[in-house]
């Protein structure tokens, strides 16, 4: 009760909840056209999508004062490239909401002869490389917590008494030579690759802020390739990725602990 309370209580969880709600429409929508429902079934559903946008669009606005402040925070951090990453994201999505505040305005009528497109497209981009920095900041993280694990593992294991087998380097003048250098570094490769799954796979586990905000980060950013043309998917799969990320980014408000700091 107290998780719902505090989710209740603040003002971007409603925001998330339409958000989620508007891709379930995209997702519906999608499905119902595969089925061959009527168009007037299809046409309801394509409205209330678009009045959930415009909603969502309401509930974000002066959102780019709080990226500005975010900005400001992040700028002070120690780490370089958390620094870089963080700092360019929240500007990137500073920008991203100025730009839905004036497709806003026009769509309400406040700014006439708005080119709609032409703004839609400006804040996908900046939403698509203000994504790519979170992704980078992810793999950052990601790459830190897997060579600290690796590091305590080397710690931990006691030294072998056994020494090594060293490989028989094998005779280049031979022209199976390439056949059994790949037949001898396939098992070492494969050993390596196993050992590396596993350990991300540990990371992952141990770290459910940083698996989340991943897989969140990683459907989000199929919605602006999509939507700017780079790498179209269909609104199936849109509304698919969009409606996962809404439901990631919801846990993360019911549950403090699984939102990524900084």
């Amino acid at each position: 009760m107290d998780s719902w309370l505090r989710f209740n209580s603040q003002s971007q969880a409603k925001e998330r909840v339409i958000r989620a709600a508007q891709y379930a429409c995209t997702l519906l929508g999608y499905t119902l056209h595969k089925g061959g429902a009527g168009a007037q079934l299809s046409q309801t559903v394509s409205q209330l999508e678009a009045q959930l946008s415009l909603t969502r669009k309401l509930l974000r606005l002066g959102n780019s004062v709080e990226a500005v402040e975010a900005a400001k925070r992040a700028i002070h951090l120690s780490d370089g490239v958390l620094r870089l990453c963080l700092t360019i994201s929240h500007l990137n999505r500073a920008m991203y909401f100025a730009c839905d505040n004036v497709l806003w305005a026009g769509k309400m009528g406040l700014i006439s002869k708005l080119d709609q497109q032409k703004w839609s497209q400006r804040s996908f981009k900046y939403y698509l490389f203000a994504l790519i920095l979170n992704l980078t900041r992810d793999v950052y993280e990601l790459h830190l917590l897997m060579e600290r694990e690796a590091h305590n593992r080397a710690a931990k294991s006691p030294p072998s008494r056994d020494p090594s087998p060293t490989l028989i380097a094998p005779d280049l003048s031979s022209p199976s030579s390439p056949a059994v250098a790949a037949s001898l570094a396939l098992p070492y490769l494969t050993a390596w690759l196993h050992r590396r799954l596993h350990l991300l796979a540990t990371v992952l586990h141990s770290n459910p802020p940083l698996l989340l905000d991943l897989m969140k980060n990683t459907c989000d950013i199929f919605i602006p390739l999509d939507r700017l043309g780079m790498y179209p998917t269909g609104k199936g799969f849109v509304g698919a990725c969009g409606l996962a990320s809404s439901i990631f980014s919801i846990l993360t408000l019911l549950h403090p602990w699984l939102k990524l700091k900084p």
